[in-house]
C-alpha cells in the first residue's frame, strides 16, 4: 500500500499526524500475538495522532481537564473508525482497538490492552517517551492522544523513529506530580501513579465497592468515605471515569508549538502553569507506609493524604 494514499486517508479521518511500521518492528515484540489475535493476517501498525487543546490539560480544575481528556479520547476512537471504514473499502481488513477503554479484562490485574499504543507510537515516528512516560510529538509536545489501526498489507515506505528525544529532561513533570512518581533520575514508580491518577478507575472502584461492603452502616460508610469523594465516584461511573492528577503532562513545555512560553518566560511559565497544580489543596490517595505517602506529606502538606488499596 502507498503511504501517501495512507496519509490522506489519516487526514480525511482526522488524524493529525501518522506513521506506519510493520507488526513484528524491532521494540514490538510485546504485542505481537496480539495483533495476530486481533487480526490473524496482521502486517503493518498505523499509529496516528490527536492533539489535545493544552490550557484544559493544564487546569487546575479537573472538570474541566478531564473533559479534554474524554473529548480527545472520543476524536481519537472517531478517527480509528473512520480510517478503519476507508482502509476496509479499499478491499482489506483491519481492525482499530480502542485508545483507551474497554479493554479485556479477563485477566485483570493483568494485561489488558490490545496494542500499546506508546511502543508504537515511537516506533512510527510520532514522538518519543520523555522521563514521564508520555510520548512527545516534536510538534505538538505531549498533547496528544494515541490511536493505532492494525492492518493486513506492507506499507511501501514506513516512517522510522525519531533520531532525538524531544524530552527537555527540565524536571517540571517531578516537580509537579503529587505522588513523586517520577524520578529525578529517570526512575518511575508505576504503583505510586495508579493509585493516585486511576483512583476511579479500575484500582479505585475495587476499593470503593470493597469500603461499601465491609461497612456496617451509613456512619461507618461516611467515615470512611467522605461525601466529595463519594460524589466524584458516582461522576466518574455516570459520565466517564476521571483523571486525579496527570499534571506531568500539564506542565510539560517540550514540543515546537508548546516550548516558546516556556523559553520566553520561565518564571511567568512556572507561576501560571506548575505553582496552581503544586498549590491546589486535594486528597492524594497512596498505599499505606509507601514512599508516596512520605512525598505528599514532606512535599505537600497542604494536600492531604489518603491510605487506599490500590486493586492489585
Amino acid at each position: 500500500m502507498d503511504a501517501a494514499q495512507i496519509r490522506a486517508w489519516a487526514e480525511q479521518a482526522g488524524a493529525d499526524d501518522v506513521g506506519f511500521v510493520p507488526i513484528d518492528a524491532p521494540g514490538l515484540e510485546v504485542d505481537l500475538e496480539y495483533a495476530r489475535l486481533a487480526l490473524p493476517r496482521a502486517k503493518s501498525y498505523i499509529a496516528f495522532c490527536v492533539r489535545m487543546n493544552r490550557d484544559n490539560v493544564r487546569s487546575p480544575l479537573r472538570s474541566i481537564a478531564n473533559t479534554e481528556f474524554h473529548q480527545a479520547l472520543d476524536e481519537a476512537g472517531v478517527v480509528g473508525h473512520r480510517l478503519a471504514r476507508l482502509i476496509q473499502d479499499a478491499g482489506h481488513r483491519v481492525v482499530h482497538p480502542s485508545s483507551a477503554f474497554p479493554q479485556e479484562m479477563d485477566d485483570f490485574p493483568g494485561r489488558g490492552w490490545v496494542i500499546s499504543h506508546k511502543l508504537v507510537a515511537q516506533a512510527a515516528g510520532l514522538g518519543a517517551m520523555g522521563i514521564h512516560r508520555n510520548v512527545i510529538h516534536p510538534r505538538f509536545g505531549n498533547f496528544i492522544l494515541l490511536g493505532t489501526v492494525v492492518v493486513d498489507f506492507e506499507v511501501e515506505e514506513p516512517t522510522a523513529p525519531l533520531d532525538y528525544n524531544p524530552c527537555l529532561e527540565c524536571k517540571l513533570c517531578v516537580a509537579a506530580c503529587p505522588v513523586g512518581a517520577i524520578g529525578k533520575e529517570g526512575s518511575f514508580d508505576f504503583s505510586a501513579c495508579y493509585t493516585h491518577n486511576y483512583r476511579e478507575f479500575m484500582s479505585g472502584f475495587t476499593d470503593w465497592v470493597e469500603n461499601v461492603a465491609d461497612s456496617a452502616d451509613r456512619e461507618d460508610y461516611r467515615s470512611r468515605v467522605s461525601p466529595a469523594e463519594t460524589a466524584s465516584m458516582w461522576q466518574s461511573l455516570a459520565f466517564k471515569p476521571n483523571y486525579k492528577a496527570a499534571y506531568c503532562m500539564a506542565a510539560c513545555p517540550a514540543g515546537e508549538d508548546v516550548l516558546t512560553p516556556f523559553l520566553e518566560d520561565r518564571k511567568g511559565f512556572l507561576a501560571d502553569v506548575l505553582k496552581p497544580l503544586q498549590d491546589k489543596e486535594e486528597p492524594v490517595y497512596v498505599l499505606p507506609g509507601s514512599k508516596a505517602g512520605e512525598h505528599v506529606r514532606r512535599r505537600f502538606p497542604h494536600k492531604q493524604v489518603r491510605e487506599v488499596s490500590n486493586g492489585l
